[in-house]
């Protein structure tokens, strides 16, 4: 198809969801070329390239922003799941393994000891033994990698970027030497005392869906990603969200009431909308108005459970990537979960709203932080500003730009922005 003829498509399309026609979503993708990403909007990825490729310069700019990004990827990977040092505590090579952020030792580690346990927990305190020896540094360079890869190559049509992003997939996901098994049995363990725990899915919830965007902007025909390639994607991604609905991990940490339920509520609407099942996705996001938004977000917009963290600024954003961006997939599946109001007026324009003063620099913030970091609210002020809220909107011009840049227009959903773990 055309520029020309995806620009008129595209128009068509707006014109029938403006006068209240109900466009499926496969037919919406199709008819205007969009990817089917399941938090980014695809039809505004499509109206974005469509300005970059008649030459905005400021657009320009930016996207060289992403290729900078993309291009420091190009001769780091693929990683693999299998390269541990020691496999997970099941003895499965191809189990993913992550250890405790927050768990330190409490004794001076002996032949006898050689993790020096007991752990003891120090919260917002990260133990250095995290980042070696397990999975989490590596999966984390993945969900990064492929999404910078896989939108360089959406707006550039540069083949390396695809290719480069393909092998890092089938590699970790999809390879038989080098594969993840499709569950999170051993993440966030805490040696000498569990093999694993439910908290540990935020390792995947906080990030994946980056890595469910990507693969849909790849599905574009992108070269080095092949159809057998897409279809052990969604196989894997359809076991993984067996996984997460019906392990006993996954319940759990889906009645988790702070950012780790609203996290995995948002991970599995993605997933859930990405291979087909539009019920579970559509059902995911109305059920967190209630057990989400009513439960965790006061009427003053503050978000008690993310508070009582010595990282509470942190947290209280962190909550919110994963509130914006599963307001994101409400998009697609009919549900405006920025209109939602609780019975006591709490709503996610509130919870931005609260930390306006804080996120443009207006007032300090008034609960405990061990680092404050003002532009970690940036995304999610912009989130709000884009849902239409007036205040998000007068606050945009004074928002503290990350340190990697400021990449909204090219991929507005918001990430974690800072980069302390879950």
């Amino acid at each position: 198809m055309s520029a020309r003829m995806r620009i008129v498509a595209f128009i068509a399309a707006l014109v029938a969801c403006t006068a209240g026609t109900t466009v499926s979503v496969s037919a919406q993708d199709t008819a205007s070329g969009a990817p089917r990403t399941a938090v980014l909007d695809g039809t505004r990825l499509l109206r974005t390239k469509l300005r970059l490729d008649r030459g905005d310069p400021e657009l320009r700019r930016t996207v060289q922003a992403l290729e900078d990004r993309a291009d420091r990827w190009l001769d780091q990977g693929p990683w693999t799941v299998v390269d541990k040092p020691k496999p997970a505590p099941g003895g499965d090579v191809h189990d993913y393994l992550s250890q405790a952020p927050y768990w330190w030792p409490s004794t001076q580690p002996t032949a006898g000891n050689p993790w020096g346990c007991p752990y003891v927990q120090k919260d917002g305190q990260r133990n250095p033994e995290v980042d070696t020896g397990t999975d989490r540094q590596d999966v984390e360079k993945v969900f990064d990698s492929t999404y910078d890869l896989a939108l360089a190559w959406y707006y550039t049509g540069k083949k390396e970027y695809a290719v480069k992003a393909g092998q890092v997939l089938r590699t970790w996901f999809l390879a038989p030497d080098t594969k993840m098994n499709p569950n999170l049995d051993h993440a966030q363990f805490i040696p000498c005392k569990y093999d694993g725990r439910a908290i540990g899915i935020i390792d995947f919830s906080q990030s994946y869906t980056s890595v469910v965007d990507a693969v849909a902007l790849l599905a574009g025909d992108a070269p080095g990603w092949s159809p057998a390639d897409r279809a052990g994607m969604n196989q894997w991604n359809k076991d993984f969200l067996h996984w997460l609905v019906n392990s006993d991990f996954g319940k759990q940490e889906g009645a988790a009431e702070n950012n780790h339920g609203t996290f995995y509520d948002m991970q599995v609407a993605a997933l859930a909308y990405a291979t087909g099942d539009l019920r579970l996705a559509r059902r995911t996001v109305l059920d967190a108005r209630a057990r989400r938004i009513d439960a965790q977000i006061a009427a003053d917009g503050s978000q008690p459970q993310e508070l009582g963290r010595t990282r509470s600024w942190h947290y209280s954003t962190f909550d919110l990537v994963a509130y914006t961006r599963l307001a994101d997939i409400g998009r697609h599946v009919g549900v405006d979960l920025w209109g939602y109001q609780g019975p006591d007026g709490q709503s996610l324009f509130k919870a931005v709203n609260y930390l306006l003063p804080a996120a443009t620099g207006a007032a300090p913030w008034p609960h405990p932080e061990l680092e404050f970091l003002r532009f970690a609210a940036s995304d999610v002020v912009q989130a709000a500003a884009d849902a239409g809220d007036e205040a998000a909107k007068a606050a945009v011009p004074q928002l503290q730009a990350p340190p990697g840049g400021d990449l909204w227009t090219l991929r507005p959903a918001a990430e974690q922005l800072d980069s302390i773990a879950g």
